[in-house]
């Protein structure tokens, strides 16, 4: 419509003014569900084992995304703590595989609510990894765990 502008203009507007987008509407979104599925899956960043811990609820929308260099209870007892401030309310149940990291996070965090560690019961999480999966691949592989969470949250 008679503005020419270049993809490097449009990409670090996309840059500088995509997070405050993003905020504005996750205020509009509506309520999610009570029944939380996570899972971690192994990515190589630049070369290096990293985390994507993924958070889904019941009807398959994801709810966070966080990389970590780690796999214990430190790094699940974040995205438990990054959850429940987003959230606002601690989750009916929580459906995890058997890592026991889930378990330690939620009783030092004191979280009530069944607590359901069966492999069978998440495939909602690990399908939800499939789409980044294809992106990774589409992309030949990461470089930045910076850039990795932008990019996913």
């Amino acid at each position: 419509r008679g503005i020419t502008v270049s993809y490097e203009t449009v990409r670090q507007w996309a840059r500088k003014f995509g997070p405050e987008i993003a905020t504005r509407l996750r205020r509009r979104a509506p309520r999610r569900g009570d029944k939380w599925h996570l899972d971690e899956v192994v990515l190589t960043i630049g070369g290096r084992k990293h985390y994507l811990w993924r958070a889904v609820d019941q009807d398959g929308f994801v709810l966070d995304v966080l990389v970590q260099s780690r796999r214990d209870t430190k790094a699940a007892k974040r995205l438990l703590r990054k959850l429940l401030k987003k959230q606002g309310r601690a989750p009916r149940v929580l459906v995890t595989d058997k890592l026991k990291s889930y378990a330690a996070a939620k009783r030092e965090l004191g979280m009530g609510g069944e607590h359901r560690q069966h492999k069978g019961l998440n495939n909602r999480a690990e399908n939800s990894h499939q789409p980044t999966r294809r992106r990774e691949r589409q992309r030949k592989r990461f470089k930045d765990p910076g850039q990795v969470q932008r990019f996913l949250a």
